[in-house]
């Protein structure tokens, strides 16, 4: 297929871009920075602003899908802020390209047992409080679109780097716990998942999350 990531040098999408060029994909790489992409066989790396509604249009026009991978920048004072406007500028252009969009959002907006949201929970981490609240907006915003083809992917509680095993399980609404009761799973697992939803378009209109 012929992918458009944005956010591609980041720590998630970095990981995506190894996962979708090894199965033979062509990515368009879209970063702030261009020269922070990996250079690997069947990328194309593009500079372009999250926030640059035309620029975006134009950059992914053309492609089966794109996925976002967009972060306003954790430890950002105005991450709320630039994560909700990035997102939303991401969304519209994947409008006017018609194209199909996979969000990479936050775990926060995972529901408790008791229906809550794990965000709302003032055990919540504060340093990642206003980052996991833009992403539960933006989740919210996406589930009023009637015109966008889109699927929103959860991580785990635990994403952080490690092998690629292949192996992970799928949850909606809550998140999925191994028998000790942890959430966790690779970045390098994440995106198979990820790469997965953009070949065989499993979730349309869902959100879903996963975990070992």
């Amino acid at each position: 297929m012929k992918i458009a990531l944005i956010g591609a040098s980041g720590f998630v999408g970095s990981a995506i871009l190894k996962e979708a060029v090894s199965r033979g994909h062509a990515v368009t790489a879209i970063a702030r920075d261009a020269g922070k992409v990996e250079r690997l066989d069947g990328v194309t790396p593009k500079a372009v602003d999250a926030t640059d509604h035309a620029g975006l249009t134009r950059a992914i026009a053309g492609h089966e899908v794109v996925i976002s991978a967009f972060n306003g920048g954790w430890g950002d004072p105005d991450i709320y802020r630039k994560h909700l406007d990035g997102s939303r500028a991401i969304v519209s252009a994947a409008k006017a390209a018609k194209t199909r969009l996979i969000v990479v959002g936050g775990a926060g907006s995972l529901h408790a047992p008791d229906g809550s949201q794990f965000v709302d929970s003032p055990e919540f981490p504060a340093e990642w409080k206003q980052g996991a609240l833009a992403a539960r907006d933006a989740l919210a915003e996406l589930r009023n679109e009637t015109e966008l083809n889109w699927s929103f992917l959860s991580p785990a509680f635990v994403l952080k780097p490690g092998e690629r095993t292949g192996k992970y399980r799928t949850g909606s609404e809550q998140p999925v716990f191994d028998e000790a009761g942890q959430s966790t799973i690779s970045t390098a697992d994440f995106a198979v998942a990820l790469v997965d939803e953009a070949e065989r378009a499993e979730h349309p209109r869902k959100r879903f999350t996963v975990a070992y």
